[in-house]
C-alpha cells in the first residue's frame, strides 16, 4: 500500500512539470535507461523505482518508449512505465496510450546524434541492428481460427485450425473412442517449413508420440517417444 501511495504521489508531482506532448510518468522498478529501443543498446543510466520521468512517445506497438529522466534521455520497456489513467496509476500499454497522450515516435540516427555525442560509445551506431522504419514489429497475430466438435455413437472428433498474419498455419484433429485417443497436428511456417506431430493414447497402456519436421532449407528431423499418462 505504501508503495502504491508513493507511486501515485510521484505521478502527481511529475504532472506539474509535464508540457506539450510529454506525459508525466513514474518508473515502477529499477530499470536500465538504454540508448535505443532494445536491450542490445548500451545503458545510459539506471532509473530507480518510483522516479518521476517524462514519456515523450513510444515505438509502434508501444513496446519501448522514449523517456526523459533528469538530464538523461533514452528508452525503457513500456512495462516499466506507470501513468495516470482515469484517476488511477496503471502500467502503460497500447490500449490506453493514446488516451493519456502517448504518441508513436521514431527511433533513428538523428535521435542518436542529438543525445549521445558525449558518450564513449557514440561512434558505435553501426554496430547495432538497424531499427525498423516504424519501431519494432508487433508480435505475430492470428488472422483466422476455427474449432469444431462432433460426437456420435461413442466417438468424438474435434478439429481446429489457425492461420497467422505472416502466412503460417496450424491444424489439428483429435478423435477419442473406447478409451483410445489419437491426435494429429500439422504446422506450415510462413517460409515453407513444416512439422507434423501424431500422438496416440490408450487407457492402461500409455501413449506414443511421433514428430517430423522439414525446415525451409530442406533439413529434416524425426523423433518418437512413449510415456504413461494417468
Amino acid at each position: 500500500m505504501l508503495k502504491k501511495l508513493l507511486v501515485a504521489g510521484a505521478l502527481i508531482l511529475a504532472g506539474t512539470s509535464a508540457a506539450g506532448a510529454a506525459t508525466a510518468s513514474v518508473a515502477v522498478a529499477n530499470v536500465n535507461l538504454r540508448a535505443g529501443p532494445s536491450t542490445a543498446y548500451p545503458v545510459v543510466t539506471v532509473v530507480p523505482t518510483g522516479a518521476a520521468i517524462t514519456t515523450f512517445g513510444c515505438v509502434s506497438g508501444y513496446t519501448w518508449c522514449d523517456i526523459g529522466f533528469g538530464p538523461h534521455r533514452g528508452w525503457v520497456a513500456a512495462s516499466y512505465i506507470q501513468v495516470v489513467y482515469r484517476g488511477a496509476p496503471v502500467v502503460l500499454a497500447a490500449p490506453i496510450a493514446p488516451s493519456v497522450g502517448v504518441v508513436v515516435v521514431p527511433f533513428n540516427q538523428t535521435y542518436w546524434n542529438r543525445y549521445y555525442t558525449a558518450y564513449p560509445w557514440y561512434g558505435t551506431w553501426a554496430a547495432y541492428p538497424p531499427p525498423p522504419a516504424y519501431g519494432p514489429y508487433p508480435p505475430p497475430r492470428v488472422t483466422s481460427h476455427s474449432r469444431d466438435v462432433n460426437c456420435a455413437n461413442g466417438t468424438c472428433t474435434a478439429t481446429r485450425s489457425t492461420s497467422g498474419v505472416y502466412g503460417g498455419s496450424t491444424s489439428q484433429t483429435r478423435t477419442c473412442s473406447d478409451g483410445t485417443c489419437s491426435a494429429t497436428r500439422e504446422t506450415t511456417g510462413p517460409y515453407g517449413g513444416s512439422a507434423t506431430r501424431t500422438r496416440s493414447c490408450t487407457a492402461g497402456q500409455g501413449c506414443t508420440a511421433n514428430r517430423n519436421a522439414v525446415g525451409p532449407g530442406g533439413a529434416t528431423y524425426s523423433g518418437s517417444r512413449s510415456f504413461q499418462r494417468w
